[in-house]
């Protein structure tokens, strides 16, 4: 699965916590030689199970994933949960979504207007949604459909978790390089109304931007006239954004083991967002 003398295969994944063929996980596939980042191919996935089994892909392949990989430690200390990750993560998994949605509601509701949600370390450096957040966009959910299967398949987490080490998860994050390339302009919608040619425009901005190497990153991406015209052309950003996590995916690959360029300061808890 990986291109010859190219270094272990890289993922970029756009998840979603309730797939379906209409709204499919995305996975960009690629492979690295030096600076240059190739997309090989994009996969739809229209389910978590058929998602749980690709996640047992024997590697070597480094992937980085759009889900939140850890709650606020101070949720999870206010809440009484355990403080270790994987059994914070096992009590989490436990739960059903309606009864977190009363307890992180309730919590919210006792918190001062203003700082309603607890956000980890990193989350305002990143741009990124507290990952307690259960609507708009529903991070909660896809950390709850999203690691457990993580785990389950035994992959290595860095910072968070040991695991099989051919198969590296990264928490990654796509907004964080699209915002490094066109600030806020908005490059995505799932709404058909909102689908309008200044995101058209924004998208196409932000491929330029990649094949020509413009982020801090030092990565160029490389990608056939049909590929780029594929991630132009789908409005919903779900292709783009798989591929901003395989630039990603990329960098922490370059970074290497043991931390693929994660901070020492990462909460073991909390986690972090790669390249953040």
């Amino acid at each position: 699965m990986t291109a010859p003398g190219a270094g272990p295969l890289l993922v970029g994944c756009d998840f979603s916590s309730s797939p379906s063929p209409r709204k499919p996980i995305v996975l960009a596939f690629g492979h690295a030689a030096g600076a240059r980042v190739t997309l090989d191919r994009l996969q739809h996935i229209p389910t978590l199970e058929n998602f749980a089994r690709w996640l047992h892909t024997p590697g070597p392949w480094v992937g980085g994933f759009d889900v939140p990989f850890g709650l606020p430690r101070a949720l999870v200390e206010d809440l009484g949960w355990p403080l270790q990750w994987d059994a914070c993560m096992a009590h989490y998994a436990s739960l059903e979504r309606p009864r977190i949605r009363e307890i992180f509601a309730a919590w919210c509701e006792a918190r001062p207007a203003g700082a309603k949600f607890a956000h980890r370390a990193f989350d305002r450096r990143a741009g990124s949604s507290p990952s307690m957040k259960w609507v708009n966009p529903p991070v909660a959910w896809m950390l709850h459909a999203g690691v457990p299967r993580l785990v389950q398949a035994g992959v290595h987490i860095p910072g968070l978790r040991d695991g099989d080490r051919t198969r590296v998860a990264l928490e990654a994050y796509p907004g964080l390089l699209a915002r490094e390339l066109v600030a806020r302009r908005s490059y995505k919608s799932d709404e058909r109304r909102k689908q309008t040619p200044e995101r058209l425009v924004a998208r196409k901005d932000i491929v330029a931007a990649l094949e020509a190497g413009a982020t801090r990153l030092g990565l160029h991406l490389k990608v056939s006239h049909a590929q780029r015209e594929s991630l132009v052309q789908d409005a919903s950003g779900d292709s783009l954004d798989a591929v901003l996590c395989l630039l990603q995916a990329a960098w922490a690959q370059r970074e290497g083991p043991p931390r693929y360029g994660l901070p020492e300061e990462l909460d073991p808890l909390e986690g972090w967002i790669v390249s953040a």
